[in-house]
């Protein structure tokens, strides 16, 4: 990868950058691709994912790493920043003729140092089930596409149970799958299950148990992403509706729901302690959401185009010790919640007090002390289509904004980027007490429960109040050409419109859609984050971001992942002359 360090232009490939805790730097050496690159097709190629897991097994190095490019599947060693990547020898090499493999996802609950249970999703929509070690016991689900024929967006292992797995499809539906049953061998048939605002969940009709388990119908677009909470007992789904929900997946209730700025939202996250949800999309920005207080904290603005992939660093992150229970009723949940938002309102109310009454004296150094070590800062990071690389920082003074007032300001981190933002924007009417309102539940009215006129209006009306403000005025011509050029409109589907009224989903309220809601906040009604860095580190757009104990690893979409040594963690001397790259035998399917 032909890249400058950190100097140099905004726009050149960078190979390290400074963070507040030192300098990551790019391991050339521990770069993971094919063995033989070939130019990058845009028009075929899927994006690039990466997958990690542990086994434990006594080469001492467990490690493996998986990743896909183009009809290319491939399983490797991964050895971080220790040791050299070896290209010529991967675990496990698989061509596919007639698909693209799309998403991925290793069997954690039963991998062992003898084999691995590895889950493949396809463009197709068939899902195959491989064991990358032993080679042997592969299956096939939906080989004859008769549960859904639109692509594998996202594929998980459900927690708690180690031979479930869940998938989510392009044409808005999620399927439970039990690795070891058999898919029918006509088209299932279905009956509700479980009725929702937004969703249903059906059953099949057989005589026998059979693939799959469960149908999840979700939004009016569709399924771009999901991730199970850290406690295993919630489900947060993205769409190209643009909504975020999250569902209790025991209980398969509807428990918070949140609307992007605009357009899609094409990825998802929890914090280490389940308590705040990252989400990016096709509207350039990172929005961060509470699941105790069901509202958005802030938005983080650094992207030129769309966000792809966003991941906590659970190894930065400094977090409350008294972590957030998720056991317990929903009831318990909900009284939290309301005790959350009242803790929220007392705190804001004491800190306003003291603030007043250290006016003109100073603080006494024990009271100093004490905060900072109650400091809570969770870090997280984002790649987009436009190349870029953004490490964020939330820290608790975003986290305990009162909430409900107009904001014009930005907040930046600390060695954030030094662009700046126009304070003076244009400020919309406050919603005062109307945030106090959750926007979780499917009974909550919003606002004044009224529908606004706004809702009447055209695209071309309603799309012309959604700028960015000042960095408006920044971007180049082509780059905003090039942005409106790949935009698509959400919830275009009317073919999924039409499924939804006939499976018994009811539609979303139109008031939820609108504009400065608490499910969908304006610009300057919540904290807007600067990046605490902003570099361009891929010539192709960049797929995924993952972080490690040693490391961050990126992907793009030439099919390259990169491993970025955390600092001082540099383990080995890395040179400019490449390893030698030899074709590798492999299996085609």
């Amino acid at each position: 990868m032909a890249a400058q360090s950190e100097g140099g232009g905004r726009d050149e490939v960078k190979t390290q950058f400074v963070t507040r805790e030192g300098t990551y730097k790019l391991m050339p050496l521990s770069e993971y691709s094919r063995p033989n690159r070939v130019a990058y097709n845009g028009q075929v190629n899927t994006p690039v994912k990466t997958s990690f897991i542990n086994l434990n097994d006594q080469s001492g190095i467990g490690d493996k790493i998986c990743f896909n490019h183009g009809r290319e599947l491939y399983v490797y060693t991964y050895k971080g920043i220790r040791k050299a990547a070896d290209l010529t020898k991967p675990i496990d090499k698989r061509v596919y003729k007639g698909t693209f493999p799309t998403c991925h996802d290793f069997n954690m609950f039963t991998a062992s140092g003898e084999g691995v249970l590895l889950l493949v999703g396809f463009t197709m929509g068939q899902v195959q089930l491989i064991d990358p070690i032993r080679k042997d016991g592969a299956k096939l689900y939906n080989e004859e596409r008769l549960v859904d024929k639109s692509k594998v967006t996202c594929i998980k292992w459900i927690p708690g149970s180690p031979n479930q797995f869940l998938v989510a499809h392009q044409s808005g539906q999620m399927y439970v799958y039990k690795d070891e049953l058999p898919c029918g061998t006509t088209t299932p048939h279905y009956q509700v299950f479980k009725p929702g605002d937004g969703f249903s969940v059906h059953t099949c009709k057989t005589k026998s148990t059979r693939n799959p388990l469960y149908r999840w119908i979700v939004g009016e677009g569709a399924i771009n992403a999901f991730a199970f909470s850290p406690c295993a007992k919630y489900l947060a789904v993205v769409g190209q509706d643009g909504y975020l929900r999250v569902f209790n997946y025991d209980s398969m209730e509807l428990v918070g729901t949140m609307k992007s700025y605009f357009g899609g939202l094409l990825c998802v996250c929890w914090s280490p302690d389940g308590k705040y949800i990252v989400t990016g999309g096709e509207d350039d920005l990172v929005t961060v959401w509470s699941f105790i207080d069901h509202r958005v904290v802030c938005r983080g603005r650094g992207h030129k185009s769309w966000v792809n992939d966003v991941a906590f660093d659970p190894h930065t992150s400094s977090t409350e010790h008294d972590s957030f229970d998720f056991s317990g009723s929903d009831e318990d949940f909900m009284q939290h919640v309301a005790k959350s938002n009242h803790s929220i309102l007392r705190e804001t109310l004491r800190d306003s007090l003291r603030s007043s009454a250290s006016k003109g004296s100073n603080r006494n150094s024990t009271d100093s002390r004490s905060i900072q070590n109650n400091l809570i800062s969770y870090r997280f990071g984002s790649v987009g289509q436009d190349t870029y690389l953004c490490l964020w920082d939330l820290t608790e003074d975003i986290l305990r904004q009162p909430i409900g007032r107009n904001r014009s300001g930005t907040h930046m981190s600390q060695n954030a980027s030094s662009n700046a933002i126009n304070p003076h924007a244009n400020k919309a009417n406050s919603v005062g007490s109307a945030y106090l309102t959750t926007n979780s539940l499917p009974n909550t009215p919003l606002m004044d429960g009224n529908i606004h006129p706004s809702a009447t209006t055209n695209l071309t009306q309603k799309f012309a109040t959604l700028t960015l403000g000042d960095r408006k005025d920044k971007e180049t011509h082509h780059d905003k050409k090039e942005h409106k050029r790949n935009f698509s409109l959400a919830g275009r589907s009317v073919d999924k419109v039409g499924l939804l009224k006939a499976n018994h989903v009811r539609p979303v309220d139109e008031s939820v859609k609108l504009l400065g809601t608490p499910a969908c906040p304006r610009l300057d009604e919540v904290p807007l984050l600067e990046p605490l860095v902003c570099k361009k580190v891929a010539h192709e757009r960049l797929t995924s971001v993952g972080f490690r104990e040693e490391c961050l690893v990126t992907a793009c979409q030439e099919g390259c992942v990169y491993t970025w040594a955390r600092p001082g963690k540099v383990a080995m001397p890395q040179h400019t002359s490449a390893l030698p790259r030899a074709s590798a035998g492999g299996t085609v399917v």
